[in-house]
């Protein structure tokens, strides 16, 4: 066998050990030593096949596609910093537990630390921010390296897969000639399937659970991101009677049943910035699925009244309670803690839950019909979403916007953000790998500067057909930061934290060709939301001003702490 007989041989039991366990999308990057892996890809039949050029973009890609199917997703580049560049979006697939499949070509052994070019350490290049790395042999004419390769590309998918999900790393060195034989055939080896179990809970955690649940009058649920599945869920707490704070993650908020409204509580954030308030919802018991929610006031009020019992249920070993206050880690899947009771009735603290929702949400709809800020403005989108689209939220502002603003739904419309480590980098790649996951009509809520940090993702809708539109919000700078304490500090804050640019899109439209309108007002908005889409790509940029932003949004939450307080201190 010569030297492209057994190369192409490697390669495409490569190929083909990926294509068996089930993995359908490819994102590639373009580059010299992944030639053999690259052709090996494009030959092969049953892929979905993505092209991105920037490594850094091309990550967060595969992460978003990989965050809307919640299945492995391949990302190939050559070597050097190429592999460097797929960084960041490593760190947000590990902490936000989305199963990527990170290939690196690299530099054969006798040419690594010698100065060769593009060559660099890649052995462990992701530290512990994958959960599994391995460096693959040299192609060459050894009866084991077949078998090695299956087994390990086996190992490496069930690995992704396994809870917590996350990303695996797999270095793959090439010496040259590059090439090899597109119509060599190839006979797979066979090995045993992977089964993959399920975890449930034992029998005496369930008669101590259900009796809490059959109870307990004083109960909360409480529900994040990272669900695999919500089917069933509304269908179980009708029966326990305790109100759902709802993450816009969790998309719980969505497809709401008629007779669950109720039971839904999307105004939580709002509510428990007041303190009387608070003191008269304290639980005796919080079952929280999924991580922990967007909101800091939710946070805070857990921190300060410490449930007697704290049940957090998770697929992962992994204690996430960065609060220290869970009582019960219970290491199962969802929805097997979804059991019925019977013959419970509603309690006046599921009463007090829903009184108080309806009239934060009051507040909430006049504010939407009388402001003409980033938070209205906000509102004015997620009303106009049409049932069966998808919605991107940056970090920042923009997910803290539909956390308060996004009101639960009969409408089928799912939510999607990067949240493991809440960075805003790669948000616009993210949101484009959602939308070419579903196909559904995708919108990305996002700042300027958020933009400007990914705006060359744009370039992946030169290579295949998308439907989005974009909506930055364009208040020339950092928004997130008027509203800490580092404001207050006015000599520098602007400099340090307000960071204006002076940037507006136009000619970033123009150079994708992208549909593009600005807008200063309200109505201004809602006439563009309401124009033909008539290319792939729109954007909608909406100026406003930070400062008002933040003086209206304080306005709102103070209205609606005056009005829970007259009623709960009377």
């Amino acid at each position: 066998m010569n030297n492209m007989e057994y190369l192409t041989s490697y390669v495409n039991q490569f190929v083909e050990t990926i294509k068996r366990t089930g993995v359908e999308d490819v994102v590639i990057c373009p580059g010299s030593r992944s030639t053999p892996l690259a052709y090996a890809f494009a030959k092969s039949e049953g892929f979905q096949f993505y092209r991105q050029i920037d490594e850094r973009s091309a990550g967060f890609f595969a992460l978003g596609i990989a965050k809307a199917k919640k299945t492995p997703v391949v990302l190939l580049c050559t070597s050097g910093t190429a592999a460097a560049n797929f960084f960041p979006a490593i760190v947000e697939a590990y902490y936000a537990r989305v199963p990527l499949l990170v290939v690196t070509a690299d530099r054969p052994h006798e040419l690594r630390e010698v100065g060769a070019p593009q060559a660099i350490d890649q052995i462990h290049l992701f530290g512990k921010h994958v959960k599994w790395t391995v460096d693959f042999p040299i192609p060459e004419d050894n009866e084991e390296s077949l078998p090695f390769i299956e087994r390990h590309i086996y190992r490496a998918v069930s690995t992704s897969k396994t809870s917590p999900m996350g990303p695996v790393h797999i270095n793959v060195p090439f010496r040259e000639p590059l090439l090899i034989n597109l119509d060599q055939h190839h006979s797979a080896l066979q090995v045993s399937k992977v089964e993959m179990g399920q975890l449930v809970p034992g029998e005496e955690f369930i008669h101590w659970y259900k009796g809490i649940l059959q109870k307990e009058e004083k109960g909360l649920f409480i529900v994040g991101d990272s669900l695999h599945t919500t089917e069933g869920f509304w269908e179980f707490v009708k029966t326990v009677q305790w109100p759902v704070l709802a993450d816009p993650l969790s998309n719980l908020r969505s497809s709401v049943p008629e007779d669950c409204m109720h039971l839904c509580i999307d105004q939580y954030d709002a509510l428990l910035k007041e303190s009387s308030f608070k003191e008269n919802v304290v639980p005796n018991v919080v079952v929280r699925f999924g991580a922990q929610p967007v909101s800091k006031p939710l946070t805070q009020f857990l921190k300060a009244c410490k449930p007697t019992v704290f049940i957090a249920v998770d697929e992962s070993p992994i204690f996430r309670d960065s609060l220290h206050i869970v009582t019960h880690h219970v290491q199962v899947e969802a929805t097997s803690l979804w059991i019925p009771i019977q013959d419970k009735q509603t309690s006046n603290y599921l009463e007090n839950w829903s009184k108080a929702n309806e009239i934060a949400t009051t507040h909430i709809q006049a504010y939407l019909e009388m402001e003409e800020d980033e938070g209205a403005l906000a509102g004015t989108l997620f009303e106009s979403l049409p049932n069966g689209a998808d919605l991107f939220a940056s970090s920042s502002m923009p997910i803290r916007d539909v956390d308060t603003f996004f009101n639960k739904t009969s409408k089928d419309i799912q939510i999607y953000a990067n949240r493991g480590t809440n960075g805003i980098d790669g948000v616009v790649s993210t949101a484009l790998g959602v939308q070419a996951a579903t196909g559904r009509q995708s919108f990305l809520l996002i700042g300027d500067l958020a933009f400007v940090h990914d705006v060359n993702g744009l370039i992946v809708s030169r290579f295949q057909q998308t439907n989005i539109t974009i909506v930055v919000m364009n208040n020339d700078g950092g928004g997130i930061f008027s509203y800490l304490p580092q404001s207050t500090e006015k000599n520098y804050f602007e400099h340090l934290f307000g960071t204006p640019t002076g940037l507006e899109f136009s000619h970033i439209a123009a150079m994708y060709d992208a549909q593009y309108d600005a807008v200063h007002t309200k109505e201004a908005f809602k006439h563009a939301l309401n124009q033909t889409k008539t290319k792939d790509v729109r954007i909608i940029e909406v100026f406003t001003n930070r400062q008002v932003n933040t003086e209206t949004h304080r306005k709102l939450w103070s209205a609606i702490s005056k009005e829970l307080d007259s009623i709960w201190r009377a």
